[in-house]
């Protein structure tokens, strides 16, 4: 650790040797193609697939109804949401749909062409209903429901109130009101989402391989949708071409791919093309914030309030739910800064849009962005550099850890010290001497400064206690092996992160070893120990915390029995090169010998388990981690061209 090491995995992946979910190929399989609601709101009033079923290759085309009897109806609440309500949602829709790309019925056939062949002669009626678009038009008194079996379209609601924002505005020497409103996002990775199911008949067993981020998340739905025992179901993320954070949902798509595996009993793949993509995978991010903040004539913060809404599509997400991101930004809206008196709402609002949920960095590029702005509104205001009341409202690191007014405990962090490196690195009263001459001259120079926290490596109390399958711990195996190498089993999975390597890493400096005897297997749930798989940056602080514990409680097994293999004491053994050495000496042996001893001559190893492997489960015991940063950027606008 320490130093950085190429990643062991691309030149399999560079070569063309990697192995994605479109790569997957069975016996029997046949292939998917979706037919989708173009209407953001309507009834369905009838499916004719006749025509379809008698085109060529097509193997099956089920619809709502079909689905129906096999999944039962799920919804992305989570409990510590009090009052959190949402309709539920089939993996094809039934009576009614609810955005523009909701399936409708789904085709199998012999081949991809086929299947699309056969999905344009199903025949789809609808009856058109009102759209609801927009938050202000959901929460109208007169507005369409989008679930007729709720009173409104309001998801969730909630606020937040710390200290007594409405004496600090009163003492305040000026106050600044803006609205921010944030535009849709989503993912695209590279790779589509995708995945190919097996279901035998025989044992009722369910193999999955799937484009994903959390292996045994997936398991554990697919398990409870469809009513199979949980060991029953195999998931296997192989190569994963990127992810972002979309692939750790529950798609209606999946799940109607899964249904027809179990209606087939043949393997069934579906690869999103990237225009389905578009429709279906979550989108992000469309909020409106409305911030108020209160501050003294040097630039102190004093308060601040806010109103945030966000628009997350007719169902809540499954089953992370589509409120965290609001609460996040509700939650994170005090930045890195000395804030006492906060007051904030949020309100999570149904709509005809595609389905929004966690997506990267969930959040927190919303709450940062409204919290720098207001910083530069009023050191513009002011007439003060934007440096300088950055300067003056940080958190010191004698001040931590903190508690936020928004609740949030901030463990550690270098607020300030990140600051002044980045002023320092970048020569920032330099750069202000070259804006201001080049501003002269007629050039449209600006120089942005942005502070950040972001927290990481969230333990159970994320999704755990809201009643998700979501492991909130990770766990890893390491084995050392009769030839020497080493064998990593890891609950954490990689989507191009170089997570593999970086284990890797962690292993070679406990045990002494090359990183080329090292081998790291993830993502299958029949092969590594239950996790939460990969999302919001616990791959390290989580799956590396549990990879070096297991390193180490390895490390210390080994040393137990090299020492009665060298006749010395297990303090003085010292693991290197591949070798278990004893201190000060030459005298050792190598890895390789020594796991020989234990898996063949056993008998050598009175009063010590015969065993070179560890198991360690690992988890965050608080709430999260914080971590921190700071950006500059420059930047020269062509007002001509734009």
């Amino acid at each position: 650790m320490g130093s950085s090491a190429r990643r062991g995995d691309d030149p399999r992946l560079l070569t063309g040797r990697g192995r994605y979910v479109d790569d997957v190929t069975l016996p029997r399989m046949v292939h998917v193609a979706f037919v989708r609601s173009p209407h953001a709101h309507a009834r369905v009033v009838g499916i004719d697939a006749g025509d379809a079923r008698r085109a060529p290759g097509v193997a099956c085309v089920l619809t709502g109804g079909d689905t129906a009897r096999l999944c039962k109806p799920y919804r992305g609440i989570l409990e510590h949401y009090r009052g959190m309500k949402t309709g539920a949602m089939l993996p094809l829709a039934t009576d009614r749909v609810r955005y523009v790309g909701e399936p409708v019925a789904v085709v199998a056939a012999e081949t991809r062409a086929q299947a699309e062949d056969g999905a344009e002669r199903v025949v789809a009626r609808y009856d058109p209903l009102p759209a609801v678009l927009s938050p202000d038009a959901a929460l109208a008194p007169d507005a369409p429901l989008i679930h007729d079996e709720l009173a409104d379209n309001l998801i969730y609601a909630t606020e937040l109130a710390t200290g007594d924002v409405d004496a600090a505005r009163a003492r305040a020497h000026r106050t600044y009101r803006r609205t921010f409103r944030v535009g849709r996002h989503t993912g695209v990775p590279m790779e589509p989402r995708g995945l190919v199911a097996d279901f035998d008949p025989s044992t009722r067993a369910l193999t999955v391989w799937i484009s994903t981020q959390v292996p045994h998340m997936m398991q554990a739905v697919l398990a409870d949708l469809f009513g199979l025992p949980e060991h029953r179901v195999r998931v296997i993320a192989p190569d994963v071409g990127g992810s972002f954070g979309i692939k750790i949902h529950v798609y209606q798509d999946d799940l109607a791919a899964v249904a027809l595996a179990l209606t087939l009993g043949r393997p069934v793949k579906f690869v999103a093309t990237r225009h389905e993509s578009f429709l279906s995978d979550i989108h992000a991010r469309e909020q409106t914030v409305a911030v108020e903040v209160a501050a003294t004539a040097d630039g102190t913060l004093l308060a601040m309030s806010g109103s945030i809404t966000a628009a997350v599509g007719p169902y809540s997400a499954f089953p992370r739910s589509s409120v965290v991101e609001g609460g996040q930004v509700l939650r994170l809206l005090p930045g890195p800064y000395r804030l006492s008196d906060y007051r904030a709402s949020l309100r999570v609002v149904a709509q005809n849009k595609v389905i929004t949920s966690q997506y990267r960095a969930v959040g927190h590029p919303i709450a940062t962005a409204v919290t720098e702005s207001m910083i530069d509104v009023i050191a513009r205001d002011l007439g003060l550099d934007p440096a300088d009341v950055r300067r003056r409202n940080l958190l010191s690191a004698d001040e931590l850890p903190y508690t936020s007014a928004a609740g949030n405990v901030y463990d550690s962090g270098s607020f300030q010290e990140s600051f002044e490196r980045l002023l320092d690195v970048a020569k920032y009263a330099e750069l202000r001497r070259e804006q201001a001459a080049a501003r002269a001259a007629g050039r449209h120079v600006g120089i942005g400064l942005a502070c950040f926290l972001e927290l990481t490596g969230p333990g159970a109390q994320f999704y755990g206690i809201g009643g998700a399958p979501i492991s909130g711990q990770e766990g890893t195996t390491v084995r050392l092996e009769p030839s020497g190498a080493v064998t990593a089993l890891a609950g954490v999975t990689n989507q191009g992160q170089g997570t593999p390597t970086a284990l890797a890493q962690i292993i070679a400096d406990e045990l002494g070893v090359a990183l080329d005897a090292i081998t790291v297997i993830s993502g299958d749930t029949a092969m590594v120990p239950y996790g939460g798989g990969t999302w919001a940056s616990r791959g390290m602080p989580i799956g590396g915390g549990a990879t070096l514990l297991a390193a180490r409680a390895l490390a210390d097994k080994i040393k137990r029995i090299a020492a009665v293999l060298l006749e010395a004491h297990a303090d003085d053994i010292e693991l290197q090169n591949g070798r278990a050495v004893v201190r000060g000496t030459d005298h050792g042996l190598g890895l390789r010998d020594l796991a020989r001893a234990v898996h063949f001559r056993s008998n050598e190893l009175r009063g010590l388990e015969p065993s070179v492997d560890a198991t360690v489960h690992y988890t965050n015991p608080k709430a999260w981690t914080f971590t921190n940063g700071a950006h500059l950027a420059v930047v020269d606008v062509d007002v001509e061209t734009g």
